[in-house]
């Protein structure tokens, strides 16, 4: 219900309620001026995208905090949502309220990530991601109008090709990391398994009669060091890897050193028991064995993580056409790493230049007809006097004009 009345002092008084049933007025110079403001009002209620003017007036971190404690997260998630926002976000707009923080104030606010604190463009990207969840849910929660980072403009993140390990490089990495995750690095070599992956592998999960490893689960770091067991990090991360016989000596072997506790029991441990911790194992394992094998830091994607160096073709096409799994899509596994993966089409071999190359036999068309044939395709510099011969035979083949247009003459003149 809304109304307009003039005061006693000549202005214009526009009252409204809202849907709690709170009352809000203003006032005008003009009638004019107090029938727009009451229409636009009206209008908002009706389409429901009324937004209480008191709502915008929330300071961001009161709810940035309300947010953060009713998301899902992770716990390793939730850790860094809250590292981002106390670092560098609460700094700036700790007390600024949500209405009126405005889109250039983000853009400012994103440029002084990376020239004020320095942070890499892929970092600034992600603490930009995590402000960028806060606002929308404002908006969907009718405490501000608009989105303030709809459009920001975000630093570009230079393209880097990963270096994957050599044959060679493997074979000397197995020989420095200590006997018990011999096998985990070489199993990550074959299958380019995630870390957490390969800590979270139990013995159901593994069969050597059939070559094939079944990823259902993964282990994560908690904030004292601790590990905790949950789903894979994607829907499309549940898959079933085909091991090779490389892969499978090597779980043969370390399975004969360290037998696993019963099929839920962990197939890699740490020195003292228990799951594998991921920081653990980078700083007393994998840095100092990478360090005495001469490898330069930042090769092998930071991880035993090089599939490429050891996987053929014939083992990517066969995954692809195992339960249904395709190639890495390039969103998923990141474009600095396309060089490592073929294109879908040539795994399949349904790709037309493979095809010609005779990977599904050479496809010839008749010269004369243009239709395809079975037969093989003759050599490139015999085609043109193919092709001479075939027109050569069906002309000869045809009637002479006489045989055919003389009898229908005669018949004619009878």
């Amino acid at each position: 219900m809304a109304n307009i009345q003039k005061r006693p002092n000549s202005k214009w008084r526009a009252r409204y309620r809202d849907l709690d049933g709170k009352e809000h007025a203003r006032h005008f110079e003009r009638k004019i001026d107090a029938q727009r403001w009451i229409d636009e009002v009206t209008a908002s209620l009706v389409t429901g995208q009324y937004v209480d003017p008191r709502s915008a007036k929330k300071p961001f971190k009161e709810y940035a905090e309300e947010w953060r404690a009713i998301q899902p997260h992770r716990p390793s998630t939730a850790k860094a949502v809250a590292q981002h926002l106390r670092c560098y976000v609460y700094p700036a707009w700790e007390k600024r309220a949500l209405g009126a923080i405005k889109p250039g104030d983000v853009q400012s606010w994103v440029t002084s990530l990376t020239t004020t604190h320095g942070l890499a463009a892929s970092t600034s990207r992600t603490v930009f991601n995590t402000v960028n969840a806060v606002f929308p849910a404002a908006v969907r929660d009718r405490m501000i109008p608009h989105n303030p980072c709809a459009e920001a403009k975000l630093p570009s993140v230079p393209r880097k090709k990963v270096v994957p390990l050599a044959v060679e490089q493997v074979r000397t990495l197995s020989e420095e990391i200590p006997a018990r995750y011999t096998g985990l690095m070489l199993l990550g070599a074959a299958t380019g398994l995630r870390p957490g992956e390969l800590f979270g592998l139990q013995l159901r999960h593994v069969d050597l009669l059939h070559a094939t490893v079944s990823v259902e689960q993964q282990i994560q770091q908690t904030a004292k060091h601790g590990v905790y067991v949950c789903p894979p990090k994607t829907d499309r991360s549940h898959r079933t890897v085909p091991l090779p016989r490389m892969a499978v000596d090597a779980m043969k072997a370390h399975l004969r050193d360290f037998p696993a506790d019963g099929p839920e029991g962990w197939i890699f441990t740490a020195p003292q028991g228990g799951p594998v911790v991921y920081t653990h194992f980078m700083d007393g394992s994998w840095r100092p064995a990478c360090a005495k094998a001469g490898i330069v830091k930042g090769t092998g994607h930071r991880a035993p993580r090089p599939p490429a160096s050891l996987r053929q073709p014939a083992d990517q096409a066969r995954r692809v056409r195992e339960d249904g799994l395709r190639a890495p899509r390039p969103h998923q596994r990141g474009h600095d790493a396309e060089h490592l993966h073929p294109p879908v089409a040539r795994l399949r071999g349904t790709d037309p230049g493979r095809r010609r190359q005779g990977v599904r036999g050479p496809v010839r068309r008749c010269p004369a007809t243009g239709r395809r044939s079975g037969v093989a395709a003759p050599p490139r510099a015999d085609r043109s006097q193919l092709a001479a011969d075939s027109v050569r035979t069906a002309k000869a083949a045809q009637p002479a004009p006489s045989q055919f247009r003389r009898p229908f003459a005669g018949r004619i003149r009878r």
